[in-house]
């Protein structure tokens, strides 16, 4: 309030609104403007400072002077679900605001927003946006809002949820193919209406995994968006069963077996469009907690640039995939976007003229030309056991999803060795760690030198949202953490706020920053000679390899994402 250029606590009104509408008496008062008149200052400061009265009689009070409707009791009881279905809970209780009711006037029908700061002038322009409605504000105190969110928000879950309790039949909840999740009727149970509701509020919302996470008394969902997970609802704890068996079935796992994890996949359609899920199952204290990946099947796969790579590193990767024979590893932690790389290479190398033969665990995206296979562990269909098979088939180009044993390094480093392409993933945190990964494995490390054409280790990190950045001056400690002493001409930098948009993250998006080691003649000697990993960095960069920090701070500077990003992302690559 002290922020607004206008003085809401003073005028010829203000003491006499104090004592009619406060807790205020005639002696605090006094006190006050005694106060405010020795020291300057507003008297709605002095007030709290003094700690007079509350701070929720002050803002009424303040409201009443200046026009301002305010309601002390929400009545969430009374509030209609439906009005927050398309504000995210998250937006809400970070700024502090509730649809309570919609209202007929002259000009047509509003929503009455109860709101804790009604200065703020972006928050009716956001709600209008969000909603399609004209909006009012009135205001309350943050504890009435706070409360009422919590409340109101439950209730619009619950409401999905009904009353699920009692045994759970599977016959009655038979799925035969895929189905179209928004053609679910008034007619279908309260769980089917849940899960379908918890699966099409997560695409809807770009998550990329929907977990559901049992306690003593409540089960929890939580969603992973852009690579950080966000609590969703919270549920009493004898709705999770059914739901569980619900989601089981539909992923066509046994749901009488609940003490052993449990894979499976579940294929529905949202809108007509396809979407594929990967389900799995671990056995808790509490129930069983489940996890499922959602992958769009939109049928388009991006090109490196988009992902994030430089138009250098582009040339580079597309040059190294056009080889005839030899290894290319893409390293990263999981969940860093090695796969989507491999399958954007695969699109440049698809043509007719080429045999390509994937082995994936599991296949994430589906390139038309391309024979891909399952690895399937109950029948003994390995990547090992793939390969032997693949090295059959006549392949020129081939794509294992991870080498993960000296089995699977040796066959594949066999086939790039005898006129094959191969390309793998790697669980290491940077490119100069891989090919000792595979010295580790049992690899000997002439074969390793002698197979391994280039690295690319890769991170995924936030893209800020450009619908609410603000320009940010850089701090002595942030300059020193990017390792610049002044900014380069051009830089521009942005601070992550937080909007309707991105749900109020202040992040919308991801993209790749990157690492990519090429294996000259100096990094081969140094591989045979079993050079540790420090070493082979050292070498790559004097040969000009840009490290994953130096690409991110690149994507800094550029405006694409900010310092704490960058900083969240590498900690552990400085």
């Amino acid at each position: 309030m002290s922020s607004q250029s206008h003085d809401p606590h003073s005028g010829p009104r203000i003491g006499e609104i104090l004592l009619q509408h406060t807790s205020m008496t005639e002696a605090q008062l006094e006190e006050a403007l005694k106060t405010q008149e020795r020291e300057g200052g507003l008297i709605g400061e002095i007030l709290l400072r003094k700690n007079m009265i509350p701070a929720h009689e002050i803002m009424r009070a303040v409201c009443i002077q200046l026009g301002i409707p305010y309601q002390d009791d929400l009545k969430s009881n009374e509030i209609d679900p439906k009005l927050v279905t398309d504000i995210p809970i998250n937006y809400a209780k970070t700024k502090e605001v509730l649809p309570i009711r919609k209202e007929q006037t002259p000009n047509g029908e509003i929503l009455v927003v109860a709101v804790v700061d009604p200065f703020n002038s972006s928050i009716a322009s956001d709600l209008t946006a969000l909603t399609g409605s004209p909006i009012q504000l009135v205001a309350s105190s943050s504890m009435r809002v706070q409360e009422a969110i919590n409340r109101v928000y439950e209730r619009n879950t619950a409401n999905l949820v009904g009353d699920i309790q009692g045994d759970f039949s599977e016959e009655a909840y038979d799925l035969e193919g895929p189905i179209d999740i928004l053609e679910a009727t008034e007619d279908d149970a309260p769980v089917i209406k849940f899960v379908n509701s918890l699966i099409f509020r997560s695409v809807k919302e770009k998550a990329s995994d929907i977990h559901i996470e049992p306690f003593e008394k409540e089960f929890v969902v939580r969603f992973r968006i852009d690579g950080v997970l966000y609590d969703i609802i919270r549920q009493p704890k004898r709705a999770h069963a059914a739901i569980s068996s619900r989601i089981k079935v539909m992923g066509t796992l046994d749901i009488a077996e609940k003490r052993l994890p449990q894979d499976g996949r579940i294929k529905i359609k949202i809108a007509g469009k396809d979407i594929d899920i990967r389900l799995s199952t671990v056995p808790t204290i509490y129930g069983e907690r489940l996890v499922m990946r959602i992958l769009e099947q939109t049928g388009t796969i991006l090109q490196l640039e988009q992902l994030g790579f430089s138009e250098k590193s582009a040339r580079i990767v597309e040059k190294l995939i056009f080889k005839k024979y030899g290894i290319i590893l893409v390293t990263g932690p999981t969940g860093s976007g090695k796969s989507t790389t491999l399958s954007a290479c695969l699109v440049k190398l698809n043509s007719p003229e080429r045999n390509i033969l994937t082995v994936e665990d599991p296949i994430e995206y589906q390139i038309p030309g391309i024979n891909q296979v399952q690895v399937n562990t109950k029948i003994e269909l390995t990547f090992a056991r793939a390969l032997r098979a693949f090295l059959r088939q006549n392949p020129d180009i081939i794509m294992v999803g991870e080498i993960r044993d000296k089995e699977t390094a040796e066959i594949a480093i066999n086939a790039s060795l005898t006129g094959h392409l191969v390309l793998s993933t790697l669980h290491t945190n940077d490119a100069s760690g891989a090919a000792t990964r595979l010295i580790d494995m049992g690899v000997e490390p002439f074969l390793v030198a002698s197979s391994l054409l280039g690295i690319i280790a890769q991170r995924l990190i936030r893209k800020i949202c450009t619908k609410c950045r603000e320009p940010h001056t850089l701090s002595d400690f942030e300059m020193q953490e990017l390792g610049i002493v002044r900014l380069p001409p051009g830089a521009v930098i942005y601070k992550a706020v937080g909007c309707p948009t991105c749900s109020n993250s202040g992040y919308s998006g991801r993209t790749v920053i990157h690492e990519l080691l090429i294996i000259d003649d100096e990094v081969r000697s140094l591989i045979v000679k079993n050079a540790d990993a420090g070493t082979i960095r050292k070498a790559a960069v004097e040969h000009g390899m840009i490290t994953l920090r130096e690409d991110g701070v690149t994507k800094v500077l550029s405006g694409i994402t900010t310092v704490d990003e960058l900083m969240r992302a590498t900690h552990s690559e400085v």
